[in-house]
């Protein structure tokens, strides 16, 4: 109900690494071959993946709150942490993007709005080697909202609690007809690129926060048929490669197609964590392996750093855009980006953790407690 689960580590590092491969199979044009190329372009499911998630570890906390398993968490600390995780690193590849890219600069409105993560609200400021901030945007917005989120829910306690799950479903469903709905936006900005139209993607991890922290259930016991949660999953994702979920090219969806590919997403992201959450192993021999969780501290780095990267590869290797060269292109950004990510962990990421740590023993006035519980955990 609490503390670090290695598997979800080695998850997030899988989800980033799927970013990438999408990434690199549109500007490599793989995205078109008529045999597969529906496959990676459906690897933007990761982002799906990424907001569960963060649905999951951040909700966590208030649904053991609800059921008296815990403190109510402070607001003060969770904003100041998720601060400290998301920005430092976020407004280093900004700067260096906007300042040293070909291509990627612009006016003073390409800067403000990609520092303040507001590029899904105005036109024409996703640029060269930032576009992906798009889905970090969205994030960033579920985490300004959250405490709202958990102070609407907060006379759900005790044994109301059973009524939790129920209305994050309600609430999900009613999200899927977003697309439909008629709000005005300027010329090149979209309303589905915004948060209410994520909303599944981040229940998906809520939902499993409730129950992981409530008592046993069918669903815990089915989470423990790992082969079956692996089918569920793989179906939805197979489901979301056909034109049911939308073409491969990166378009706007027509509002079935959004209504589909949310959907599922939510359905695979569900079947995915599932097992890791309600029904997790001591030692899980891929996701906790040292290479997962590697890939995995690093992940936030590969995020936002691969797309610079890949921009680069191009004419360093003299490769033209869209021309092919899938699997040399891809090697090439996921090695790059690796090194990029572990850099930026090293000399951005793990220094502002540790300022933030000693920030929070401070006004506690004691001793931070240490959450490693295992020899893996500690290591990580």
């Amino acid at each position: 109900m609490s503390g670090f689960l290695p598997a979800l580590e080695g998850m997030r590092g899988f989800a980033a690494v799927g970013v990438l491969i999408t990434h690199v199979a549109f500007q490599t044009g793989a995205v078109h071959d008529p045999l597969i190329g529906r496959v990676w372009a459906r690897f933007d499911l990761a982002v799906a993946l990424f907001f569960a998630l963060s649905g999951f570890l951040l909700w966590r906390p208030h649904a053991a709150a609800a059921r008296a398993l815990g403190p109510s968490p402070s607001t003060t600390r969770y904003f100041l942490s998720r601060a400290t995780r998301i920005l430092p690193a976020y407004w280093t590849v900004v700067i260096l993007v906007l300042w040293l890219l070909p291509g990627a600069g612009g006016g003073a409105t390409v800067w403000w709005s990609n520092l303040a993560l507001v590029q899904v609200f105005v036109p024409l400021t996703l640029t060269e080697g930032l576009t992906q901030m798009w889905s970090l945007s969205v994030e960033v917005a579920f985490y300004l909202v959250l405490p709202l989120l958990a102070l609407a829910v907060s006379g759900l306690r005790g044994d109301a609690a059973r009524y939790r799950v129920p209305l994050l479903l309600a609430v999900s469903a009613l999200s899927l007809l977003w697309a439909w709905l008629p709000v005005g936006t300027p010329d090149h900005i979209n309303h589905t690129n915004w948060l209410p139209g994520y909303l599944p993607w981040f229940a998906a991890g809520m939902i499993l926060a409730e129950l992981v922290t409530g008592p046993e259930t069918w669903m815990h016991r089915f989470a423990a048929r790992r082969t079956v949660m692996g089918a569920i999953a793989v179906a939805a994702f197979a489901a979301a490669t056909t034109p049911l979920a939308g073409p491969e090219t990166l378009t706007d969806l027509a509002p079935t197609e959004y209504l589909a590919k949310i959907a599922l997403g939510a359905i695979m992201s569900f079947a995915l964590l599932a097992p890791l959450t309600l029904a997790p192993r001591r030692q899980h021999r891929v996701l906790a392996s040292p290479a997962a969780l590697a890939v995995g501290r690093w992940s936030y780095g590969v995020f936002i750093w691969h797309l610079a990267v890949l921009s680069i590869v191009f004419p360093v290797f003299g490769i033209p855009a869209f021309a092919g060269h899938f699997w040399f292109v891809l090697t090439v950004t996921v090695v790059l980006s690796l090194a990029v990510a572990s850099v930026s962990y090293a000399l951005v990421e793990e220094p502002a953790r540790a300022a933030f740590h000693r920030w929070d023993k401070a006004r506690r006035g004691t001793a931070a407690r240490p959450t490693a519980t295992t020899p893996t955990s500690a290591a990580n």
